[in-house]
C-alpha cells in the first residue's frame, strides 16, 4: 500500500508543480516571489498527502 501511495504522491507533486509553474508564467510573477509560491504550494500539498495517507491507513 505504501509503495502505491508513494507513486501517487510523486505524480501529484509533479502535476501541482507543473501547474504552479504555468501560473507563475501566465501571471508574469517576479523571480523573487516564485520560490515562496512553490514552497508554500509544496508544503500544503505534502500536508494534504500525509493526512490522506494517515486517513487511508488508519480507517
Amino acid at each position: 500500500m505504501m509503495l502505491v501511495f508513494a507513486i501517487f504522491s510523486f505524480f501529484a507533486l509533479f502535476i501541482f508543480n507543473s501547474l504552479t509553474y504555468r501560473l507563475c508564467m501566465q501571471t508574469e510573477m517576479s523571480q523573487e516571489k516564485q520560490p515562496n509560491v512553490f514552497r508554500t504550494i509544496n508544503i500544503l500539498i505534502t500536508i494534504l498527502l500525509v493526512s490522506s495517507y494517515v486517513e487511508v491507513v488508519y480507517t
